[in-house]
């Protein structure tokens, strides 16, 4: 699409939103700017809402761009060999390492996606350095196939974007499976990991979270797809459910901001409040539970989790505040 035409439809869309809004005398008066600029957020809003959960053509690593939803093919890279570690016993009260609320239905979830709604007082965040930072979508720890009968064995599927690293891309776990491996898995403390391809996205700062979108899909007998959209971009890999049957046995689904791999700590300014919102799909309006402590990732935050609260509707979700 022209810039020109773009900027058409942005005019019109909050030509349409004033009139509708507000009373005439207000509308002549209005900001043309400020009218412009809430309309166009509110078409990017929506657009992440519709990439995140439109299709993938098949197999691979994907971009779209508002407006179009439409993924165009883009070129998959070798994902970080950075672990994203499963969570230890004990540690602080501060979000991660168990410490966190999981969107928990009773059926299978075939999808969720994770959004940051409301972000206030967020100027700041480190990891080492500045803006360097993970956003993860994690399933629950799951007894599937892919432990082919090894006793204790439990399959783990991450959803996970890296800022570091430039990167979003599938990590999966076989956890407590043993040292030896299978072929083309890595052995990391008694367990094994690998990754899917990923595809290269932007390092966004601290202060874009509000329009970071993270969304995990499974397909039984199909793929997994991992979706990012940042702003007006969006980005797309995929990878093989028949590495953790993820969709045999996906019942919750942890999201958050947290350190950037390895068990490391997201650190925020104080002052700073973030709403986290975790939408399921599991063939019901039911609302998910707010399951406590449910978290599985070993990477945290300096943020102290709030009240939880579960939402009924045609996209149930959960919903709670963490701040400091």
């Amino acid at each position: 699409m022209s810039f020109d035409t773009r900027k058409q439809c942005v005019a019109f869309a909050a030509a349409v939103l004033s009139a509708a809004a507000v009373p005439t005398a207000f509308a002549q008066t209005a900001t043309p700017d400020v009218a412009t600029v809430s309309a166009e957020a509110l078409m990017q809003e929506n657009w992440r809402e519709t990439i995140a959960r439109t299709a993938v053509p098949h197999e691979g690593c994907f971009e779209a761009e508002f407006p179009n939803a439409v993924w165009v093919e883009a070129r998959c890279t070798v994902a970080p060999d950075k672990v994203y570690v499963p969570h230890r016993s004990g540690g602080p009260q501060t979000v991660g390492n168990g410490v966190d609320y999981a969107a928990t239905v009773t059926n299978l979830m075939s999808a969720a996606v994770g959004t940051f709604p409301t972000v206030t007082g967020v100027t700041s965040e480190k990891d080492g350095s500045s803006n360097v930072y993970s956003i993860q979508l994690n399933s629950n720890f799951m007894s599937t196939a892919a432990c082919n009968g090894h006793s204790g064995c439990l399959a783990w599927e991450q959803f996970v974007y890296s800022s570091s690293e430039t990167a979003a891309f599938m990590q999966y776990w076989l956890i407590d499976y043993g040292n030896s491996c299978p072929s083309g898995w890595n052995a990391y403390q008694g367990s094994c990991y690998k990754n899917s391809a990923a595809v290269t996205v932007p390092k966004e700062p601290i202060t874009s979270l509000a329009t970071l979108k993270l969304s995990g899909t499974a397909v039984n007998g199909g793929n997994d797809t991992l979706v990012f959209t940042a702003g007006s971009k969006a980005y797309s890999t995929t990878g093989r459910d028949s590495v953790t049957y993820l969709a045999t046995a996906w019942k919750q689904a942890e999201f958050n901001i947290i350190g950037d791999g390895g068990g490391s700590k997201a650190t925020f300014n104080s002052g700073s409040s973030v709403t986290v919102k975790v939408a399921v799909t599991h063939g019901s309006t039911t609302a998910p539970t707010c399951a406590s402590n449910a978290g599985t990732t070993g990477e945290t935050n300096n943020l102290t989790l709030r009240s939880c609260s579960g939402v009924s509707g045609a996209t149930p979700y959960i919903q709670f505040v963490e701040s400091n």
